[in-house]
């Protein structure tokens, strides 16, 4: 006679790969929409984007359905440059082609380094 834990669930790995399953579509699901970008600085007024370079959506991940959001901080040189990123969070194979897309931007020159943290959301249905 086989045993059941107290909680009468089923704990065969198929059983515990589908619940996994479902809870990665689930996480995923909510934050699911279609691939747009939000920049929040420190300052006053927005920098204005100058040259913006879309990322690659991965196609296996958008194949399995896998999408989010993605926060990146970007560092604005003074000369409109982004010299540094950093995943901030997010799936980490989103947050990679999100950086390396984010680093071929250009903003409007300004008189300082500034900060700025950039959302974007990958929807594996577009």
């Amino acid at each position: 006679m086989s045993r059941r834990p107290i909680n009468n669930q089923p704990t065969s790995a198929a059983h515990k790969l589908l619940l996994f399953a479902a809870a990665l579509a689930t996480s995923i699901s909510l934050g699911t929409m279609p691939l747009v970008s939000q920049a929040h600085g420190d300052a006053a007024t927005e920098r204005k984007i100058v040259k913006r370079v879309e990322p690659d959506y991965p196609e296996t991940l958008k194949r399995l359905y896998i999408g989010g959001v993605v926060r990146v901080e970007a560092v604005v040189a003074p000369s409109g440059a982004v010299s540094e990123t950093q995943l901030l969070g997010g799936n980490p194979i989103l947050g990679q082609s999100a950086m390396k897309a984010i680093k071929q931007w250009k903003y409007v020159p300004n008189t300082s380094r500034e900060k700025l943290v950039v959302q974007l959301e990958f929807d594996p249905h577009r």
